[in-house]
């Protein structure tokens, strides 16, 4: 109330009050709520984006935040908040390649919102998980010098993690499994990650991830961890037979299209294992196939080699990379019902020339004798061998094999990215 006070006085007073309600208003963080309504994201936007994440009431991440830098300008630095948007999706998909089942339901509600300088980023939240992405609307090409991706748990966490101290990594790598404030911090995490608190399981990695170099995981502290990046490349040295040595690299992770959206970093949240085994949300995040024909694409099983080096038991010859044991795969695949057979590495002269096979075997006779008995064949490759030789493709398909296993590739910068794509 406004009493003994005059009308200057009177008006600066009721000023001041709007303005302080306006304050609090434009402060108050934007709340994006599962189609359950259990799993909460509180949005805020003061001084720079960050979220917070919790379950049923339990928080799970605090004051967490993304940013997007590019080479002159900080996207996520006190953002100017132009609209906001709340959309709830519920969309169903027959997958080209079916995993754990046929039909996918993807249901989430969505938040968007737009920003001064061209930028946009959206969340969504549903009943297993949350998610976000960038996108920018530029009309040039655009050089990202960083990202951030800072994730801070609410309580300290244990992860299930795979180690690695370079970003050339084959992936093939023993999970370590420990408290995250005894995580090695001069070495990173390849994605997925797994995060655990005593009820909740949390996954982190990444989706639709085109035109952009992969994510690794650093731990900050034992409820911290942030994202780094390889840089891309501009020069490359030789290495071997199956992979190039970087020489130089760009002072940027990527160079792309400025208007486009960026990869979603997400987590899955469940409180039992199998939730976590059940998850799609990788292909709920993806792009939706673009490829108008499919009927050529023939997923099945396979049988293969390599783990065990062609060695074979119980047989009247010898075993290896020869005819005789690959009319025997051939014959166990036909009897088994599968209809393929993979060759390795070892049915090829040489790594560096896919267009000559090892001595030791027919492959045209191969090709004839699994077509006889309803297997196909796939080959291997490095990718190298294949880089270097764009016509293999012409060529395996007028010798008749069905498919190629292209290998080796160990890297997870913007150039790799955009290879396994082309």
């Amino acid at each position: 109330m406004l009493y003994n006070v005059g009308p200057m006085q009177r008006k600066l007073c009721l000023t001041s009050w709007f303005l302080c309600i306006a304050v609090r208003l434009l402060g108050a963080p934007i709340t994006l709520l599962s189609p359950d309504k259990r799993l909460n994201v509180a949005v805020d936007l003061k001084g720079k984006i960050s979220y917070s994440v919790s379950v049923g009431g339990t928080p799970l991440l605090q004051d967490s935040y993304l940013q997007l830098d590019l080479a002159n300008q900080h996207l996520g630095e006190r953002p100017q908040l132009r609209k906001k948007t709340i959309t709830a999706v519920n969309t169903t998909s027959q997958p080209v390649v079916p995993f754990s089942s046929s039909t996918v339901h993807n249901t989430y509600n969505l938040l968007r919102l737009d920003f001064k300088d061209d930028f946009s980023v959206e969340f969504r939240a549903y009943n297993d998980g949350v998610a976000y992405r960038f996108l920018t609307n530029k009309k040039d090409s655009v050089e990202i010098s960083s990202e951030y991706v800072h994730l801070h748990f609410a309580s300290p966490v244990e992860t299930s993690y795979l180690e690695t101290g370079s970003f050339k990594t084959a992936y093939e790598i023993l999970y370590k499994r420990q408290p995250l404030q005894e995580v090695n911090r001069e070495k990173m995490s390849v994605l997925p990650m797994l995060f655990a608190t005593p009820r909740y399981k949390m996954l982190f990695s990444e989706a639709d991830l085109y035109d952009y170099p992969g994510l690794f995981v650093k731990a900050v502290d034992g409820q911290t961890v942030t994202a780094t990046f390889p840089k891309a490349p501009v020069q490359f040295g030789p290495d071997g037979d199956r992979s190039l040595r970087i020489v130089t690299e760009a002072p940027y992770l990527a160079k792309t299209t400025g208007k486009r959206s960026f990869p979603w970093r997400f987590l899955v949240l469940a409180e039992h294992d199998t939730q976590l085994a059940a998850n799609q949300m990788v292909y709920k995040l993806s792009t939706p196939n673009q490829l108008k024909e499919t009927s050529w694409i023939k997923p099945g099983q396979v049988t293969w080699e390599w783990w065990h080096n062609a060695y074979v038991y119980g047989v009247d010859f010898k075993s290896g990379y020869n005819q005789q044991t690959y009319k025997y795969y051939i014959d166990f695949a036909s009897k088994s019902g599968i209809p393929y057979i993979l060759m390795d590495e070892g049915w090829a002269k040489t790594t560096l020339n896919p267009f000559e096979p090892n001595p030791t075997i027919d492959l045209q006779e191969l090709i004839a004798y699994g077509k006889s008995k309803n297997v196909k064949i796939l080959l291997w490759f490095t990718w190298l061998a294949v880089e270097n030789n764009p016509t293999v493709y012409e060529t395996l398909e007028k010798w008749g094999i069905a498919g190629m296993k292209i290998d080796f590739m160990d890297r997870s910068d913007q150039w790799m990215v955009n290879y396994y794509t082309r």
